[in-house]
């Protein structure tokens, strides 16, 4: 019977990149956090004498062979068992394709969890902490924000983000996703970026320091936050808080733990600083899902990723819808949508799960 899994959203809540490194790539800090708004994956899956994979979509632009991340990542786990089988994907694109909000990597880990539950693999035969292992080895050589999405909630990213470490969740808030026409391609970011790093004289080794700074502040924030917060063990096999607020539960501006930290008035995404300049737009969309001079102001508003997608969170509802319509009100397509601690996000990956 096919397996259906929710392939769920990420934003980065913060984004800073170190100077060009010898091997071509980046190190960086981040944190990420998952969200309510998701695509489905069907997996249908059985044993056979030889592998043969077969992926479709609802979405044209998603790729239906070896490119596609859903496919890798199945590829590699079925080597990686020693298994061969039939396999058949369907990914149901609701979310932005390429908007940095990480939905072909949500898609490779669902694909992975439906490949699992299809041939009855729930760590049978590997105690969590070495499934996780592998689990985390494949992710990793699919894409570097694949790994996340075998954490969920809020995930502390390093390296060159596939370094994941789950970081104490806060409340759910409301989250707006903004998704412009206006597209941005990820390795021009880069390179915009470089060539900053050229001109303000960033180098690889200045970037090491602060990049180092930055992750144990955001640890430090996370932990001054929820210093009572218990832990036990979800799906994943790594550290999950207990006692996830009901769906129905929001914090209100008392109670907001996010916000006592303080960490709002200084993370930030250092993809806007050569972006933004390339598309003007974008940093307008921000200033509207930031509503500064209205009452129903953002707590934080950023581009995810290099973007095009941008987001707004929100203690209340009714604020958030203000930021959908300010949107509407300028042609800007959007998604209301929530962030999704931990445990949340583990109940409700397998579809026939509670909404």
């Amino acid at each position: 019977m096919p397996t259906a899994v929710r392939s769920h959203a990420k934003i980065n809540l913060g984004l800073a990149i170190g100077a060009p490194r010898p091997d071509g790539f980046h190190s960086l800090v981040t944190v990420y956090q998952t969200l309510e708004a998701h695509d489905i994956v069907t997996v249908t899956a059985r044993l056979a004498p030889s592998t043969s994979i077969r992926l479709t979509s609802n979405d044209d632009r998603v790729p239906t062979d070896a490119r596609n991340t859903a496919w890798k990542m199945v590829d590699l786990a079925l080597q990686a068992l020693g298994i061969s089988a039939e396999v058949e994907i369907h990914i149901d694109k609701r979310l932005p394709v390429q908007g940095g909000l990480g939905a072909g990597s949500a898609n490779a880990i669902a694909a992975l969890i439906g490949l699992e539950a299809e041939l009855l693999f729930h760590g049978d035969r590997e105690n969590g902490d070495r499934r996780l292992a592998r689990r985390l080895e494949i992710a990793a050589q699919v894409g570097s924000d694949v790994p996340l999405f075998l954490i969920g909630g809020a995930v502390l990213g390093l390296d060159r983000g596939q370094e994941v470490y789950p970081l104490p969740d806060f409340e759910p808030l409301w989250c707006v996703l903004a998704i412009p026409e206006t597209g941005v391609s990820t390795p021009q970011a880069f390179r915009d970026w470089d060539r900053h790093c050229a001109e303000t004289g960033l180098t690889a080794e200045a970037s090491a320091d602060k990049l180092k700074q930055l992750s144990r502040a955001y640890a430090s924030a996370f932990a001054d936050a929820f210093p009572q917060g218990r832990h036990g063990t979800g799906s994943s096999g790594v550290p999950s808080q207990q006692n996830e607020p009901g769906r129905g539960d929001l914090a209100g501006p008392e109670e907001s733990a996010l916000v006592r930290t303080g960490i709002t008035s200084w993370i930030q995404n250092d993809f806007e600083q050569v972006v933004f300049p390339q598309h003007p737009s974008l940093r307008g969309i921000k200033q509207i899902l930031s509503g500064r001079s209205s009452p129903e102001a953002a707590l934080h508003a950023s581009l995810s990723g290099s973007g095009s997608a941008l987001f707004g969170l929100y203690l209340a509802r009714e604020n958030a819808e203000a930021a959908t319509e300010r949107l509407r009100a300028e042609g800007v397509r959007s998604i209301l949508t929530r962030t999704l601690p931990r445990p949340g996000y583990w109940k409700r990956m397998l579809l026939q799960s509670e909404d």
